[in-house]
């Protein structure tokens, strides 16, 4: 069961082809069935718990590639007005139904082509693990699309895996450069960067929070 659970992380030829329906192909077969998805333990991120603690302002937020809903249904629960999308559509249904007593406005949608009436709408952009999931090419075209959401003063948020010595890796996931991280929110100001890692985590895995905002 493990090695078929690995072998759904590898890469399919329509990934490599710069197609994402493995995303899809992956939550439908699941047959909801959390196991099959690796990256959910059915609790949002502790970094963004972290964040979240510590942050007074409250207001519009975004959950890019929201899975199952974790994380959405966390900022929700602690006065968010939420949106949330996935580009699998199984997986919004699944994230529906798992929080369908949070008032989340749930979507399908692709991060390469976000609805137009999202540009300045969020005080808060969440991406969580995205970004290090998705081939190069489409990362470097889909990661310039989030900070165009914030409104003034808006933040984005960006979690994942740092890769600090710039080696190759056979992903799913691909941790990030700091540079590329840097690159996400070019147009932004960085307020803050911490690099650690969980309690459980292999000694050679380093993760990264990075918080960007939008000046007036």
């Amino acid at each position: 069961m493990d090695e078929v659970r690995q072998n759904t992380l590898r890469i399919r030829d329509g990934v490599e082809e710069n197609s994402l329906d493995w995303f899809e192909e992956l939550y439908s077969t699941a047959n909801g069935n959390e196991y099959w998805i690796p990256w959910s333990n059915g609790e949002p991120h502790h970094f963004l718990i972290e964040w979240v603690s510590k942050t007074k302002s409250r207001g519009r937020a975004l959950v890019v590639g929201c899975g199952l809903g974790e994380d959405a249904a966390y900022l929700s629960q602690n006065g968010w007005i939420v949106t949330a999308f996935d580009i699998s559509s199984s997986a919004v249904h699944w994230a529906r139904k798992n929080y369908s007593s949070e008032n989340i406005d749930w979507q399908v949608a692709d991060l390469l082509s976000l609805p137009e009436d999202w540009i300045g709408l969020f005080d808060l952009v969440v991406e969580v693990h995205i970004l290090q999931a998705i081939p190069e090419p489409i990362r470097i075209l889909s990661a310039p699309n989030m900070a165009p959401l914030l409104a003034p003063s808006g933040q984005l948020i960006c979690i994942g895996r740092l890769n600090e010595k710039e080696e190759e890796y056979e992903g799913p996931p691909w941790p990030l450069s700091r540079d590329f991280i840097d690159s996400v929110g070019a147009d932004l100001k960085n307020v803050d960067f911490i690099k650690k890692q969980l309690p459980n985590d292999d000694p050679d895995v380093i993760r990264y929070l990075s918080v960007w905002k939008r000046e007036i």
